[in-house]
């Protein structure tokens, strides 16, 4: 009998593509201080295999987790939910 997870999915902004079919995507999460119950923003950077690389710093998208790619990578990039509005470099 196989077991299956249902694996976490995230959504997240790309902040950067400089290295082949790998995007560098900023995932935030809302939090409330313990004492002062003031929300902040927490960030955390994640690497993504992007297989197609059709992502550009600004884009959306939505991650799933998967099986280790490489040294960093464990997640990769599902779709594109917007684009982004700026041109990517020339």
């Amino acid at each position: 009998m196989k077991v299956t997870t249902k694996k976490k999915r995230q959504i997240g902004t790309v902040l950067r593509r400089k290295t082949r079919k790998t995007a560098v995507v900023q995932i935030a999460r809302l939090i409330r201080h313990p004492l002062f119950e003031k929300r902040i923003i927490r960030t955390k950077k994640i690497y993504a295999h992007d297989e197609h690389e059709t992502v550009q710093p600004g884009d959306t998208v939505l991650l799933q987790e998967t099986r280790p790619i490489s040294k960093l990578k464990r997640w990769r990039v599902v779709k594109v939910l917007r684009r982004s509005t700026v041109e990517g470099e020339i």
